[in-house]
């Protein structure tokens, strides 16, 4: 048997490559829309991709699926468990086997047993893995998608909080704890191989290694601890991760299906002049440095440098919207794969960031301060302090008069927020802040991006509580 682990670190989504070598076959356990790493995988180990199976319909990044069933020919291997609202719509364009519990993928010599896992969402299926080829009559792993994470659980709460279905936390929540009966039922010895690793909004408290065993999570694993169903579900439906809004997208995106790549835009670059012609209110993203961007960039674009916009740019691209790259040959590629990753596929073009009529249009900037330089300016509110960490981490310890406005939502609460005064704006180590930066400056504010953020001001000695000027100076 051949297995393969493959992790995108942006979107925390770990996808499998499971293969028999005795006849060459291979199927893709939930594939990102990144499909090149397995085709270039199975040639080279000499297998070909015969099926591509999910464990449910996506939220927070667009399957491959239907792009292995156009590039390779793949059988899609889908869900038919839950109700009628959570089918596939494009399944019948594809040859697909739609899946109930107790079902049986056979893949050569390998056997991929179904079981129903809801709780997470409706139609929730895992794969319980059997070797058969190697002479094995008992399973050895289960692929437990978003249902069993390393030291956590899929949060059920997703199809309220970014779908609107009300009601449909706690009973997520309640098939999640019937769910987890079932898994604690199975062998110890079973591996784990979940879709998402640590800083992943699927979940809460996510574990950073990338597998584990039933037995494992079973001592270990909190979600696993609890004896009655009501405790449960307080506790699971407590203190989760903020809902990304654009779930609710990438859910109708992967059961309506992705459009295929080869069909999108070609994106060009475009000349310089164009700048001076965009559709009014454009979303022009920068997509360098947040240093490069602090020190010149073009008024009206937003910084979300490159490794950064799988995670981000789908809280501030609207659905369909129009977007515009301020990028260079050298970093498009890896741009445009993170946009599309999330189906932010309407990029029109770019702009070169490497010509000089461009680089010339670069005139606005905003300053940037350490922790020390700041303090006082804090303590007497002066300024504005504006903390864009997550709600948990804003929680756990913040600076004394601090606003906390998340990051992801902070674009919809523009209006909400104070201008009489310049904004400096913080999070834990200043990546996230200079993003929050060029969203503020855009709209008009008095901008100061908070060098090292937090864990600066922690580190710098400064206190957490803030009395008067003269007392921070002399603490």
């Amino acid at each position: 048997m051949f297995l393969k682990y493959f992790y995108d670190k942006s979107l925390a989504h770990a996808s499998y490559m499971v293969g028999c070598q005795r006849t060459g076959e291979a199927i893709v356990i939930d594939p990102s829309r990144s499909v090149d790493q397995y085709l270039h995988t199975a040639i080279a180990e000499g297998l070909r991709i015969t099926g591509a199976a999910e464990t449910h319909i996506h939220a927070d990044f667009v399957s491959g699926s239907r792009e292995l069933a156009d590039q390779a020919n793949a059988k899609l291997y889908l869900s038919d468990e839950g109700p009628a609202d959570w089918k596939y719509q494009f399944a019948a364009k594809y040859d697909t086997q739609l899946l109930k519990d107790g079902d049986v993928i056979r893949v050569g010599k390998i056997k991929l047993q179904v079981m129903h896992t809801p709780g997470h969402t409706p139609e929730h299926i895992s794969f319980v893995l059997t070797d058969e080829g190697g002479g094995a009559n008992v399973p050895m792993g289960i692929f437990t998608g978003d249902f069993v994470f390393v030291g956590s659980i899929g949060r059920p709460d997703l199809l309220e909080t970014a779908a609107g279905v009300a009601g449909s936390a706690e009973t997520g929540a309640r098939q999640l704890f019937r769910s987890i009966e079932r898994f604690k039922a199975l062998p110890d010895h079973l591996q784990v191989w979940p879709a998402h690793g640590a800083g992943s909004a699927c979940g809460k408290g996510l574990g950073a290694i990338p597998s584990s065993t039933v037995g494992y999570e079973k001592l270990f694993n909190p979600s696993l601890q609890f004896l009655t169903e009501q405790e449960f579900v307080d506790y699971i439906l407590a203190d989760q991760p903020e809902t990304p809004f654009y779930f609710a997208v990438m859910k109708r995106v992967n059961k309506v299906g992705p459009e295929l790549v080869r069909r999108l835009w070609v994106v060009w670059p475009l000349p310089p002049a164009d700048l001076e012609n965009l559709p009014q209110e454009p979303m022009l993203i920068d997509v360098r440095k947040s240093a490069d961007f602090a020190k010149g960039h073009r008024p009206g674009s937003i910084n979300i440098p490159s490794n950064s916009l799988a995670q981000w740019a789908g809280f501030f691209v609207a659905d369909g919207q129009p977007v515009y790259l301020l990028a260079d040959a050298d970093s498009l590629d890896e741009s445009l794969r993170s946009l599309r990753s999330i189906g932010i596929d309407n990029v029109q073009g770019y702009f070169d960031i490497k010509s000089p009529d461009v680089s010339k249009t670069f005139v606005e900037k905003y300053p940037s301060a350490t922790p020390k330089n700041l303090v006082d300016r804090i303590a007497d509110r002066s300024v504005r302090l504006l903390d864009v960490r997550a709600a948990t981490e804003f929680a756990e310890g913040h600076i004394e008069g601090a606003e906390h406005r998340f990051l992801g939502k902070l674009q919809r609460e523009l209006g909400q927020i104070d201008r009489s005064k310049p904004v400096v704006v913080q999070c834990l180590a200043g990546g996230r802040s200079a993003i929050a930066a060029s969203i503020l400056q855009k709209a008009g504010f008095d901008v100061i991006n908070m060098n090292g953020g937090y864990e600066m001001w922690q580190m710098s000695g400064l206190p957490s509580h803030l009395g008067t000027p003269a007392e921070v100076a002399s603490s």
